[in-house]
């Protein structure tokens, strides 16, 4: 919808570096626009000292005025005849996205347990007998039971934490019960907002 007066930002031009806004993109322009090099000069550099302002906690970063040179010739689309105080040849890096970082997707059998203990477990499958073990079965079997409360399945008893360390180590790992001692764990449950009375 088109009305006369009003100019909104989704008919314009897509900007090349919007956390510079619009105003920036126009003095780019403007320059651009200047018949001479000197004055194309002057302006660049005016234009880059307003670019400094609107950044102050980038100074104390590595190349900071390269940047900012590299930023003013991408917005100008490289068409800014000016003489630059650096080399720009790799302002269009900063265009480019990162490539999507792979999300590891794991089949977890009990994913209230989620693949880090599950990986305790393939390990406490070879690991000889001996200290070291001793204190990986400790650590897994108390995470076991505090992985169980948080996730507030109700049974979080000793019982089922040995058996299901048993399971999932194919029976290499037998917790004594009679011997062995849990942490204690605190659970601090959340108490309920009171509803707030509506001011009249």
């Amino acid at each position: 919808m088109n009305i006369e007066g009003l100019d909104y930002n989704t008919q314009r031009k897509s900007l090349k570096l919007s956390e510079y806004g619009r105003e920036i993109q126009m003095m780019i322009e403007h320059a651009v626009s200047l018949p001479t090099k000197a004055e194309r000069q002057r302006c660049a550099e005016t234009i880059i000292g307003v670019m400094a302002v609107m950044n102050p906690y980038n100074k104390e970063n590595e190349n900071y005025r390269q940047k900012l040179w590299d930023h003013l010739a991408l917005m100008s689309d490289f068409k800014l005849d000016i003489d630059y105080p650096y080399d720009i040849s790799n302002a269009l890096t900063i265009e480019k996205k990162p490539a999507p970082m792979p999300y590891p997707m794991k089949n977890i059998a009990v994913r209230h347990y989620g693949a880090l203990l599950f990986s305790m477990f393939e390990t406490l499958k070879t690991m000889p007998e001996g200290a070291e073990r001793d204190r990986l079965v400790s650590m897994t079997a108390n995470q076991m039971k505090q992985n169980l409360v948080q996730w507030g399945h109700g049974s979080s008893a000793n019982e089922k934490v040995a058996s299901d360390l048993a399971r999932f180590t194919d029976g290499k790992i037998q917790l004594d019960l009679d011997t062995f001692v849990f942490q204690k764990m605190t659970v601090v449950q959340q108490k309920p907002e009171k509803n707030k009375k509506r001011k009249s």
